[in-house]
This record gives structure tokens, C-alpha cells and sequence, in this order.
């Protein structure tokens, strides 16, 4: 039981530091890789033609990102 108190005491000091560090850098958690973009593909779906499904997506997100666009107050 004191094994369990002393690691789950550990864990809690590191989250504890990580939260401090978070509120004072006001970054994003993020990978050290760099994903997709690392290795040259822009998007996930990296076809020249893309299926009906991922047109629909990508519509609707330009669809998004206009109206986001026309109605922005700043």
C-alpha cells in the first residue's frame, strides 16, 4: 500500500507541474514528429480524386469557413 501512495504521490506532483507549465505558456500539447506534414502529404486522403464522401466533408468545411468568414465581428 505504501508503494501505491508514494508512486500515485509521484504521478500527481508531475501532472501538477505539467498543469503549472501549461498555464504559464498558454501552448498547445503537441507532437514532437510533426505528423503527416513531415513527410510531404498535405491531407490524410492523399488521392488526386477524392471519393463522394470526402468531397462532402470538404464542402462542408469551405461552407464553414465562409459563413465563419462573412459573420466574423473583428
Amino acid at each position: 500500500m505504501m508503494y501505491f501512495l508514494i508512486t500515485f504521490a509521484a504521478f500527481g506532483l508531475v501532472f501538477f507541474a505539467m498543469a503549472i507549465g501549461y498555464i504559464l505558456q498558454r501552448k498547445t500539447i503537441a507532437g514532437s514528429c510533426g505528423g503527416l506534414g513531415s513527410v510531404g502529404i498535405e491531407k490524410a486522403c492523399d488521392c488526386d480524386d477524392p471519393c463522394e464522401n470526402r468531397k462532402k466533408k470538404i464542402a462542408k468545411a469551405e461552407a464553414k469557413r465562409q459563413m465563419l468568414e462573412e459573420n466574423r465581428i473583428i
